[in-house]
C-alpha cells in the first residue's frame, strides 16, 4: 500500500517539476527578448486658410428705413362764410392741383354788394375831404386879409379849420380801408390752391354752407419729399455728421439712395441728407436725419414711378470715404483686436489692428496690416508668435475641394457599372 502511494506521488511530482521548468523557460525567453523602441508620434503643424490683404477705397455707408412724407402739408381753411356754389374737378382725393387754381367757390352776391357800398362811402369821403380842403384854404386867405401876417402872430388851428380837415382825412382813410376789406372778402370767396401739389382729402361740396375756419380739405406740396431716418451715434460717426447738422445747400448733403418695391419691381430714387433733428429722441436715444428728394412726382421719379407719400423705403446713406482700407472676413478678427498673419517662413505673427467699421462683407481695418500680407481667415484660436503652420490659399482650398468631390463621382460610376454587369450576368444565367 505504501509502495503504491509512493509510486503515485512520485509520478505527480515528476509532472509538476516538468511543468514548472517549462514555465520558467518561457518566462526567461520572454525576458531576454529585446524591448521595442518607443516611436514618438510625428508632429503636424496646424492648417490655416489665408487671404492676401489688398487695400482699397471703402465707403462707410449707413442703412436705415423710413416713411416718405411731404415737406409741406396744410389744412386748407375758409376765411369767409358762404354757400359753396362750385368745386374744381381736381379738388378730389388724390387730385393734382396747380398753384392759384380755384378749388372751392363760395356765393359772392353779398360780398359784391358790400364792395359797392364801400366804394360809395369812399366817394362821399373823398368829396367831403375836397370841400374841407377848400374851406381850410379860404380860412387862411381870410386871416391874411385881416392883417394876420402884419401882426406877426400865428393863426390858431381852429382859425384855419385844421381839426375839420383832419376829420375829413380820417373819414376818407376809413372809407378806403372798408373798401379794401370788402374787396378782400370778395376775393376770399374763391379758395385757391397755395402751391402745386396733391389733395389728400376733401371735406366740402356744392350746396354746403361753411363758416370761417372750416377745413375744406388737406393738401400737400409735391415739390419736396422728406424721409426721417433714425441714426445712432455710431451711424453719425460713419457719416462724419455732427448732432446739429444742416447742409449749406441741397447738393452738399450726403447722397442717399432710396429703394422700395412698387408694382412688383424694385425702384430706386436719389436724394440728399439736408439736416438732423434738433434733439435726441428720449425714448430710442437716437436722432433722426432728414433726407430730401426734389420733385418726387416729376424729375425725381424712377422711370415714371414717383416717390409716393406714405411709401416705406430702405435708405443707404453714403458716408465718409476711407482711401486705404482692408476688408477682411469677421472670422479673421481674433480676441482683443488681433489678426494672424502668415510670414514668409510659414510662421504666425500676431498683429494688433484698428477696426474702423463693420460692413456686409466683414470688418474694415485701417491699421495693423499691409498690402500683400497673408491674413488667416479660418478658426485658429491660441496661435502664438512663431507657430509653424500649413498655409493654404483660396485657390489651393478650391482645388482640394474639387479633388475630394471627383473620386466620389468616379466611385459611384464604378459601382453603377459593376451593378449593371452583375445584372447582365444574372440575366444571362437565367437564359
Amino acid at each position: 500500500m505504501i509502495r503504491k502511494l509512493f509510486v503515485v506521488f512520485g509520478t505527480f511530482g515528476v509532472v509538476a517539476v516538468l511543468i514548472l521548468g517549462f514555465i520558467l523557460l518561457i518566462g526567461g525567453m520572454a525576458a531576454m527578448r529585446p524591448k521595442p523602441e518607443k516611436q514618438e508620434a510625428d508632429y503636424e503643424p496646424p492648417t490655416v486658410f489665408y487671404r492676401v490683404a489688398d487695400s482699397q477705397p471703402v465707403n462707410l455707408s449707413v442703412t436705415a428705413q423710413g416713411e416718405v412724407m411731404p415737406k409741406t402739408e396744410i389744412s386748407l381753411t375758409a376765411q369767409v362764410s358762404g354757400k359753396v356754389v362750385a368745386i374744381s374737378p381736381d379738388f378730389a382725393n388724390g387730385g393734382v392741383i396747380r398753384k392759384g387754381e380755384m378749388l372751392v367757390q363760395l356765393e359772392q352776391e353779398d360780398y359784391r354788394l358790400a364792395v359797392t357800398q364801400a366804394e360809395a362811402r369812399v366817394a362821399q369821403a373823398s368829396q367831403a375831404l375836397e370841400l374841407e380842403e377848400a374851406e381850410a384854404e379860404l380860412a387862411r386867405r381870410d386871416w391874411e386879409e385881416l392883417g394876420g401876417l402884419e401882426s406877426g402872430n400865428q393863426p390858431s388851428s381852429l382859425t384855419l379849420r385844421q381839426p375839420q380837415l383832419n376829420q375829413a382825412k380820417a373819414n376818407y382813410a376809413s372809407a378806403e380801408a372798408e373798401m379794401r376789406n370788402a374787396r378782400l372778402a370778395l376775393e376770399r370767396t374763391t379758395i385757391r390752391a397755395p402751391f402745386d401739389g396733391r389733395v389728400r382729402s376733401k371735406n366740402a361740396d356744392v350746396g354746403q354752407f361753411i363758416s370761417p375756419g372750416f377745413v375744406v380739405g388737406q393738401l400737400f406740396a409735391t415739390d419736396v419729399a422728406e424721409i426721417r431716418l433714425p441714426m445712432s451715434d455710431n451711424d453719425l460717426a460713419r457719416l462724419d455728421l455732427p448732432l446739429a447738422f444742416e447742409a449749406d445747400s441741397y447738393e452738399e448733403g450726403p447722397l442717399v439712395y432710396l429703394n422700395a418695391t412698387v408694382a412688383g419691381q424694385m425702384r430706386e430714387w436719389q436724394g440728399h441728407l439736408v439736416r438732423t433733428d434738433a434733439a435726441i429722441d428720449p425714448g430710442t436715444r437716437q436722432i433722426s436725419a432728414i433726407a430730401e428728394v426734389r420733385d418726387p412726382y416729376g424729375r425725381g421719379a424712377d422711370n415714371g414711378f414717383p416717390l409716393a407719400m406714405g411709401l416705406f423705403v430702405d435708405a443707404r446713406i453714403q458716408g465718409r470715404e476711407l482711401d486705404n482700407a482692408f476688408v477682411v472676413p469677421r472670422i479673421a478678427l481674433q480676441e482683443d483686436g488681433i489678426v494672424y498673419v502668415v510670414l514668409d517662413d510659414d510662421t504666425i505673427e500676431q498683429r494688433q489692428v484698428i477696426v474702423s467699421a463693420s460692413v456686409q462683407d466683414g470688418v474694415v481695418i485701417t491699421s495693423g496690416i499691409n498690402s500683400g500680407d497673408r491674413v488667416v481667415v479660418s478658426r485658429a484660436p491660441g496661435l502664438e508668435d512663431g507657430t509653424e503652420v500649413i498655409a493654404i490659399s483660396p485657390q489651393e482650398r478650391d482645388a482640394s475641394t474639387q479633388s475630394r468631390r471627383r473620386p466620389q463621382v468616379e466611385e459611384t460610376s464604378t459601382a453603377d457599372t459593376a451593378g449593371a454587369d452583375a445584372g447582365a450576368d444574372a440575366q444571362g444565367a437565367q437564359l
